[in-house]
């Protein structure tokens, strides 16, 4: 396979929520080995996610996932930390690529040429499938955070500003994987 055909997809999931990481996967297809039923992960059920997770794992060239941690993100901002997720994903790939398309209109700082696709996850199957990637690892980070931190009902709601949330939050107050940079977590600390 020529070094041209290397084109990493990259996308990040996380950005909206009041708790948990910001994840971001980055992957490079075989075009040998097609994967059917790619599509922006909000368009697709827990179980097609899922399935198609573990395809993705099995079939991709390349593939990586990173995070940006709660306090990364409230340290540096959501944007930043996004971009730094994004970077991270592609420098842990297992080759590298010739060239990233990244789901956005923000570039990530990578060593290889970017080109930016609006609403990328939805019409670009390599970005499509780090879509998925980014957002079935970020489920499973809810859940476990979930255990850790029973009552707000992460693993439900992933960490975003539902009415159920913001009643736990005011109740129960925020806890760690809380960022405190976010408005509704950092009025409640005042």
């Amino acid at each position: 396979m020529s070094e041209a055909a290397l084109i990493a997809g990259v996308d990040e999931t996380g950005r909206g929520p009041l708790a948990g990481p910001v994840v971001a996967a980055a992957v490079v297809l075989d075009p040998e080995r097609p994967i059917h039923g790619l599509a922006d992960s909000k368009r697709l059920t827990p179980d097609q996610r899922e399935t198609l997770d573990q395809e993705i794992r099995d079939k991709a060239l390349a593939f990586a996932v990173a995070f940006a941690t709660v306090e990364e993100i409230d340290r540096i901002n959501i944007l930043q930390a996004s971009l730094l997720a994004m970077q991270r994903a592609v420098e842990n790939l297992s080759v590298t690529p010739q060239r990233a398309l990244v789901d956005g209109n923000r570039p990530p700082q990578l060593t290889c040429p970017v080109e930016m696709v609006v609403k990328g996850d939805a019409t670009v199957a390599v970005i499509s499938a780090a879509s998925i990637l980014a957002k079935v690892a970020r489920d499973r980070e809810m859940r476990i955070l979930d255990d850790k931190f029973p009552g707000y009902g992460l693993a439900r709601h992933k960490g975003y500003p539902t009415r159920a949330h913001l009643a736990a939050l005011r109740e129960l107050r925020p806890c760690a994987p809380h960022r405190r940079s976010f408005r509704p977590v950092r009025e409640l600390l005042r």
